[in-house]
């Protein structure tokens, strides 16, 4: 079996013919193109996904993907799938409508085993006397589950859960269905033809029937089947949000990951054939990106796994946190080296490292992962307010920023120093941190309100002037302002969500069953109020009961300061059976229309629908959500995030954001108790205008979108973040692996070096890498210093000769790049790269 995560994972030159996707109501599984395409079955769809009697629409169908043509009648793009009809995918749920009868047919069962059938007619052994009485019974089932299929090829699977883990069980499954095969297959009256066999025996079968008759092919579908639900309104929409504290950190890891991978190349390629220093521990990166996977497991990071389990996961997350960071001071070749966040605890929030300033000046290393050349801002935590920030190779002063860190609404005890940088692709870049009193770097101005005081209306104005946001007492932010002039209203809103008081079942780890729509926070004052303004960057810090919200706006060029950055640190600990949600409050009018992403490679469009539950129109959202005007073309508003959660948009012009839920009773889906070891959590967004010129056409066969190419970069910016590290001046130069950026839709997403053949746990001198061209939305047209090179324009497109063009013979560092055919990970291509001459990293 293969079961759908969070994150989609590939096999370089591998695919699987068939595989069974046990949960397909994960987010973010929606594959893209590979060649052949696996077909699957699929038990775990909404229940009533059609809405349509079986003579209307067939269970066996085609999923669309984004990859297939808009113009063509079929597609080697499309998955043929198999829906399972019912409730689970265990035996009582898979021969047919009636699980009572079913379950007598799950040999496992027996009298005197471990489980029993729970509606209290055991299974039978097969024998002469009765095979024939239970071979009718059993075909019964079969012939009414076969009524839901155009063809009259069915599968019905034989299995569970951490099942066929003795002998006995194999033996008992297969004598008994062996007799009941036999006797069907020899009389002639049944008319039909009964044997074990594998998922890729039933799709030829299925296939072959296709093709001899006149049906050209099955029926096509496209989306992503979400919300999923089991039975009545129980929609799983909570495991979305629950336990966000690990979804953030899970991303951070990844990224950490990313450029742990990235040095390691560099590092291998220094030594050009030699053994390097750090080779004989380069186990420690695999050990962390074998532990990744493992916490990327659909009950971890979903956060439905118990606590005991959630308390081994957090072992394996501070594992994986202690592996990278002895990897990082491999690379840097043990010198006094101090990465620039660190853990107080496994289930604590990263802190800032101090950095204590004297008379000799620090240095700070800063890591770029991108391919892209990029205009952001460090911030590194110092014990004075007299810092001056230089760039090591030129002298250069840097535009910094001196402010404070909050641990309380009013109560501070460290400082923060932010700078500008402007950072080559692949690249580290050093700079010098000095005490200096007499050029010391400016500092923030505060205004604070107090709850006490009646706060009135201020404005933030960006020194470009790219926006504006206006604040007052009843909501963090009020208008943005785009470049053409244009205002629009945002309104920030923190709303509860409680779970149903009767006598039904209640919100758990997955559901999300709400009593009534969620009602406004209600504070008995205003809550206290920061407003801090600087060169580097100006915010507004709100600090409610359960929840301290920021907006920030950085005074930098580029698409980093085309967007606002908003940040949670939400605290609910002390509460009883409730959720707490974010709503943005706007004048975009979206209908009933919005979009989000599937796992951060294509927006695919939703509705929000009256006729259904509340919770039904909860969506999950990876990296990105949307809502845009509908009827002309006008403004988009887009939400970026750092961490996964549920999203929804319940009316006109409104997005709201799920983000924490802390529930005291189980919801019967198998976990056994209620979400209730939250943790203080933080969550990071950023918040986007765009003018749209024309709004692409989306149809229901083809539901998807593609973001602006401002939007794609700066959502690479925020899922990559930089990597900083402090030393004492050891002999560090600059190094950039790219002479030049790549085109700004070609996105680097690892580069990774592969294993020694002849010695296991060795880097080898061979790396993969592996790069995502994005189709991006023209409606929202960049600026020049935007365009894409290259880039192709049509939303479907094969790779074309000059894919690979950006990487050629100038580019220093690659020596030969060879690229597959179009059928490995397609919109991916796939390098080996052989290391020759290159820049050291040293």
């Amino acid at each position: 079996t293969s079961d759908a995560n969070y994150h989609s994972h590939f096999s370089i030159g591998t695919s699987d013919a068939n595989s069974l996707a046990i949960r397909s109501y994960v987010p973010s599984h929606k594959p893209l193109r590979q060649s052949p395409r696996p077909p699957r079955p699929h038990p775990r769809l909404y229940f009533n996904g059609f809405g349509h009697s079986p003579c209307v629409f067939d269970i066996s169908f085609l999923w669309l993907t984004s990859c297939s043509p808009l113009d063509s009648a079929s597609s080697a793009d499309d998955i043929t799938c198999h829906m399972m009809p019912f409730y689970s995918y265990d035996v009582p749920h898979t021969c047919g409508p009636d699980p009572a009868v079913c379950c007598q047919f799950d040999f496992h069962r027996l009298p005197g085993g471990r489980v029993a059938c729970p509606w209290r007619v055991a299974p039978q052994p097969i024998t002469e006397d009765n095979v024939k009485e239970r071979a009718r019974l059993l075909l019964d089932q079969y012939r009414q589950k076969s009524r839901l299929f155009r063809s009259p090829v069915l599968l019905v699977p034989l299995g569970d859960d951490f099942r066929f883990v003795d002998a006995r069980e194999w033996e008992d499954q297969f004598s008994n269905y062996q007799r009941l095969f036999q006797h069907m297959n020899q009389d002639p009256t049944l008319h039909v033809q009964a044997r074990f066999g594998t998922l890729a025996d039933y799709f030829e079968a299925l296939q072959r029937h296709l093709d001899s008759t006149q049906v050209s092919r099955l029926p096509a579908v496209g989306g992503d089947f979400f919300t999923y639900a089991d039975r009545d309104d129980h929609y799983w929409s909570g495991y979305y949000t629950s336990r966000p504290f690990y979804k953030r950190q899970d991303r951070h890891l990844e990224t950490t990951l990313r450029y742990c991978s990235h040095l390691c190349h560099c590092k291998s390629g220094q030594a050009q054939g030699r053994l390097w220093a750090g080779s004989g521990l380069f186990s420690y990166l695999t050990t962390g990106r074998r532990n990744l996977g493992l916490f990327q497991h659909h009950d971890a990071v979903t956060g439905t796994a118990k606590d005991a389990v959630v308390f081994v996961f957090l072992s394996i997350f501070l594992h994986i946190f202690v592996c990278f960071c002895k990897y990082l001071s491999i690379f840097y070749c043990f010198l006094m080296f101090v990465q620039d966040e660190f853990l107080s605890a496994q289930d604590a929030l990263p802190q800032k490292t101090t950095i204590k300033l004297g008379p000799e000046p620090r240095l700070v290393v800063v890591y770029n992962s991108l391919e892209q050349r990029r205009t952001t801002v460090v911030t590194v935590t110092v014990d004075t307010p007299y810092a001056a920030v230089t760039e090591v190779e030129s002298g250069r002063p840097i535009t910094a920023q001196i402010s404070v860190v909050w641990e309380e609404p009013t109560l501070s005890s460290l400082l923060q120093l932010s700078f500008i940088v402007d950072l080559p692709p692949l690249s580290l870049s050093l700079y010098h941190v000095t005490r200096s009193s007499s050029g010391s770097a400016p500092r923030s101005e505060y205004h604070i309100s107090a709850p006490d005081v009646r706060a009135e209306g201020f404005s933030v104005i960006h020194s470009n002037p790219a926006c504006v946001f206006t604040c007052v007492s009843s909501s963090p932010v009020q208008k943005l302002r785009l470049h053409s002039g244009q205002v629009r209203q945002v309104q920030v809103q923190f709303l509860w969500y409680g779970t149903r008081s009767d006598h039904r079942d209640k919100s758990g780890a997955y559901l999300f069953l709400p009593g009534d729509e969620g009602e406004q926070v209600s504070v008995t004052a205003a809550p206290l109020v920061r407003v801090s303004v600087g060169p580097v960057f100006s915010d507004i810090t709100s600090c409610f009961p359960h929840v301290t919200h920021r907006v920030r706006l950085f005074h930098i060029k580029g698409h980093e300061g085309r967007s606002l950055q908003i940040q949670n640190t939400v605290d609910i600990r002390s509460e009883f059976n409730r959720e707490l949600v974010m709503r943005l409050v706007t004048d975009v009018a979206n209908g009933n229309h919005f979009s989000t992403d599937i796992n951060g490679f294509q927006m695919l469009q939703r509705r929000t629908l009256s006729k259904i539950p509340l919770q039904a129109n909860f969506y999950p959202m990876t990296t990105a959500a949307f809502i845009q005007d509908q009827d002309r073309p006008g403004t988009r508003l887009t939400l970026l995030s750092a961490q996964s959660q549920a999203v929804a948009a319940l009316k006109p012009g409104f997005l709201e954001l799920v983000l924490d839920r802390r529930l005291q009773q189980d919801d019967n889906r198998g976990l056994g108790q209620g979400v209730t070891d939250n943790k203080r959590t933080e969550s990071l967004y950023h918040l986007l205008l765009e003018v749209q010129t024309r709004n692409p056409p989306v149809t229901l066969s083809k539901p998807d979108h593609n973001t602006s190419l401002t939007l794609i970069k700066r959502t690479e910016s925020l899922y990559h973040l930089l990597l900083e590290v402090q030393t004492r001046n050891p002999p560090l130069r600059p190094f950039a692996a790219l002479g030049s950026s790549l085109p700004c839709d070609l996105h680097l997403l690892t580069l990774r070096t592969l294993e020694s053949e002849q010695e296991a746990g060795r880097p080898s001198q061979e790396a993969a890498l592996l790069l995502h061209r994005k189709g991006f939305d023209c409606g929202s047209a960049p600026s020049r210093r935007h365009s894409a090179r290259g880039a192709h324009t049509r939303r479907y497109m094969h790779a074309p000769a000059h894919a690979h063009s950006p990487l050629n013979s100038r580019q220093e560092g690659f020596k030969s790049v060879a690229a597959p055919g179009s059928t490995l990970l397609y919109p991916h291509y796939m390098f080996r790269l052989k290391l020759s001459d290159r820049r050291h990293c040293d």
